[in-house]
């Protein structure tokens, strides 16, 4: 076994004297299943082909990281790495951040700025005849105009700025190697324009004149004329990436088309087994030892995924949107066999950090009667309430923490995937779950998000009430006095939402010092490209009501938002109460004792 090729001396030991395919990412080489470049890698080398990665390759000097393998045989893939590179570079409050967690010792500064863009513009300078395939969550969300938080305007489809061939939305190692089966057979470009999960720019769209389910959008010019156009396109878009069975959307941008092929079928049982038991050595590139430990790496290296997608439908998460809103699950007997392999490792200490997914008790759920799911337009599964087609039951993730606790060496495993707590219902075994995870999984803190306590910004966020978090807080606190546990529960909250007002926050304030909390796990909203909350941000406009919405813009009123959070910090209660005062909220600075 060994790592795939990133210097030239790799490739020259393998004994190749070409490379098939070169992916080029914004992250560092780490060969294992959570990270979609070794991914996608190993997916390709199973198939056949050779596969060489130019990971965070420099792009201000002479370009000759981009040199090095020369012209693969068939094409590059791009990628900015597992996070968009703004959100990896910023702050909500657009300040540098001052480390990387995809980069050996956390060190910032090893990709660019729209990494993607960046990447597929340098390749096509250097090889303008070689295929460039862009795919990963930061051209993913952005296959369609989106507002850019970071510049504050309304930007084109990623592939009018971008001069790569084709673009991949969503999870596609399935994809890519139908792409190089295509070109290697002697297939052009423009033959894979026929795979779904794919966009692409065409000059006229009379090719699609047969297709049976095809929505035209606004034109980016309308939107950028009208916000409410860009609501209306909100509205579609999110519907049809979360339906099974859905359209080919369209978007005219001057005399281009971007058209946007429907998503393909879910993975299945077999299909992400497959995905999850290539020879990944489960490791960093031996080439970073020197430059120290990779932190997203040391995360997750004694975790076990259990499955992707979300039917959770939050305004604020680009998950259902990537990943999917189905839920794609491996067999039990692939996570045993992962958990296994990791408790024979030298270097394990018996502790598994995490057995999940986007939410952990979401694994194997899925709708009773899949034909009525194909037809499904909903954007959750459980929002505003719980479809009655959905089979939710617990007792199988129940089990499924026992087995993997009762491997031999493993002394602990944890929860540490978010759970979505309104799945819970005495018929589902919801909160037998709740219990099985507090007495046996929790390590000291359970961390749930509940993200706010005013009913209407919890209705724009499509989060259940906040009577649900007192619900589970009241039987937390329950399980740990029978059990002797002296445990904290952690509540998530987000600040400066759309819907949300300053008297929002200090009713969440008031409600906090209540319950005894001084809060830590807080975040300011960051609008991202491709969820109803941004759109909602951009424009003004609820996309799900068509209504208008509050947004705090002004970097002062969401300072001041944030700042609730902080009520019980001496060095902020003078401007806590003028902020307050200033907005005549006085009645809140005495409930906080201000």
């Amino acid at each position: 076994m060994h790592f795939l090729p990133i210097t030239l001396d790799e490739v020259k030991r393998l004994g190749w004297d070409y490379v098939d395919i070169v992916m080029v990412s914004g992250d560092a080489y780490i060969d294992h299943p959570s990270f979609g470049t070794a991914v996608i890698g190993r997916s390709l080398e199973a198939a056949g082909y050779r596969v060489a990665i130019i990971p965070q390759p420099n792009w201000r000097d002479d370009l000759r990281d981009f040199r090095k393998f020369g012209a693969p045989r068939l094409f590059f893939g791009v990628t900015s790495g597992c996070m968009d590179s703004m959100v990896n570079h910023y702050t909500a409050a657009k300040r540098l951040r001052h480390d990387d967690a995809y980069t050996p010792g956390g060190q910032a500064g090893f990709r660019p700025d729209r990494a993607a863009y960046v990447y597929t513009r340098i390749l096509k300078d250097i090889y303008p005849d070689v295929p460039v395939i862009v795919g990963g969550i930061e051209a993913s969300m952005r296959r369609l105009a989106h507002y850019d938080y970071w510049d504050d305007v309304l930007k084109p489809s990623f592939l009018m700025d971008s001069p790569a061939d084709l673009l991949i939305y969503g999870m596609g190692e399935k994809l890519m190697v139908q792409m190089a089966d295509c070109l290697a057979g002697g297939g052009r470009v423009e033959d894979l324009y026929a795979l779904p999960q794919v966009a692409y720019r065409a000059k006229t769209i009379d090719h699609l004149k047969n297709v049976e389910d095809l929505k035209m959008l606004h034109s980016f010019k309308e939107c950028q004329q009208s916000k409410r156009c860009e609501a209306e396109n909100y509205h579609i878009i999110e519907a049809e990436s979360n339906r099974i069975e859905a359209a080919t959307l369209v978007q005219q941008h001057g005399d281009t088309y971007i058209v946007v092929n429907p998503p393909d079928m879910p993975f299945t049982e077999a299909e992400m087994d497959a995905t999850f038991e290539l020879p990944y050595l489960r490791q960093p590139h031996p080439k970073y030892k020197k430059r120290g430990a990779i932190p997203a790496f040391e995360m997750i290296r004694n975790s076990v995924n259990t499955h992707r997608g979300c039917f959770g439908g939050c305004a604020f998460c680009t998950i259902s949107a990537h990943q999917g809103k189905q839920i794609a699950s491996r067999s039990e007997e692939s996570i045993l066999k992962e958990a296994r392999w990791i408790a024979q490792q030298p270097d394990f200490h018996g502790v598994i950090s995490d057995v999940g997914g986007p939410s952990a008790n979401m694994w194997r759920m899925r709708g009773k009667n899949q034909d009525l799911c194909r037809k499904c337009v909903r954007y959750s599964c459980i929002q505003p309430n719980m479809c009655k087609n959905l089979q939710s039951d617990h007792q199988h993730i129940i089990s499924l923490y026992r087995k993997v606790s009762q491997i031999p060496g493993i002394k602990h495993v944890y929860i540490g995937s978010g759970i979505r707590c309104d799945l819970f219902t005495e018929q589902n075994h919801g909160w037998d779950y709740f219990r099985e995870v507090v007495v046996n999984h929790v390590s000291g803190r359970l961390k749930v998000a509940p993200e706010h306590t005013s009913e209407h910004v919890l209705k724009v966020m499509r989060k259940p009430k906040y009577e649900l978090f007192q619900e589970v807080k009241r039987r937390f606190d329950g399980i740990c006095r029978e059990n002797g546990l002296r445990y904290q529960l952690i509540p998530y909250f987000i600040s400066s939402h759309p819907g949300c007002r300053l008297e929002d926050m200090a009713d969440l304030a008031v409600k906090m010092k209540k319950m005894g909390y001084r809060l830590e796990q807080i975040q300011d909203f960051t609008p991202t490209p491709m969820t109803l909350a941004t759109e909602a941000y951009y424009t003004g406009i609820n996309p799900e009501t068509m209504e208008p919405i509050f947004v705090a813009r002004n970097p002062r009123d969401k300072q001041d938002q944030r700042n609730m959070f902080f009520f019980y910090k001496p060095e902020l209660r003078n401007e806590i109460r003028q902020a307050l005062q200033r907005n005549h909220l006085g009645a809140y600075a005495k409930q906080l004792g201000l």
